[in-house]
């Protein structure tokens, strides 16, 4: 499910919950699985039997009640981040957040500035944080290669939610532009401390 327009500077904030039984069929990794894709690539330029949209997604994870099951992590189909100074070429990356098991809602923020830098927020954490999003890398296909240009810098794109076959449920998407504001560090600061809180 995508949002209308991309955005560059935004705070997305979601409350979800996992809830019932996984799809039959289901792959066993899609179990409590979902996602919300940042900086994606225009819905409009995906091919057909495409299986992500190029994009950096915020991974939900829930817990299967047993094992350490980190949620708000990233993956990566058909991009690259920096992490710890580094190019992370990786797809997944487990954030430090706590497990969730069960039913029970969860809140995650994300913050993102452009290319410059992605934070992933549990209960007021930053719980990972990765800079300069780009295109590259795989664990995407059946893509338009006209539109997966490696190394393109990630300066934004469309927003879309996903579901990997478990049934998630959103009591809450709310969306802030921060966009008028990335001029003014102090300003754009003084945004964020705000709308973290709300």
């Amino acid at each position: 499910m995508f949002y209308k327009k991309p955005f560059s500077y935004y705070l997305l904030k979601v409350t979800y919950r996992f809830v019932g039984e996984q799809a039959k069929g289901g792959e066993g990794w899609a179990t409590r699985n979902s996602g919300a894709m940042l900086h994606g690539q225009d819905p409009a330029t995906m091919l057909k039997d495409q299986d992500f949209p190029i994009s950096v997604e915020a991974q939900i994870l829930g817990g299967d009640g047993e094992h350490v099951r980190h949620t708000s992590n990233v993956c990566t189909p058909g991009t690259l981040i920096n992490y710890k100074g580094e190019l992370f070429t990786t797809h997944c990356l487990d954030s430090k957040s706590k497990t969730y098991h069960g039913d029970q809602w969860v809140t995650a923020q994300f913050l993102v500035l452009g290319d410059s830098v992605i934070k992933h927020i549990i209960a007021g954490e930053v719980v990972l944080e990765y800079t300069k999003p780009q295109i590259g890398g795989g664990s995407v296909t059946n893509y338009d290669p006209k539109v997966k240009v490696d190394g393109t810098p990630l300066k934004s794109g469309y927003i879309s939610l996903q579901s990997e076959s478990h049934p998630i449920e959103f009591k809450t998407v709310k969306l802030f532009d921060l966009a008028p504001y990335a001029k003014d560090e102090l300003k754009l600061n003084k945004i964020i401390d705000r709308v973290l809180k709300e």
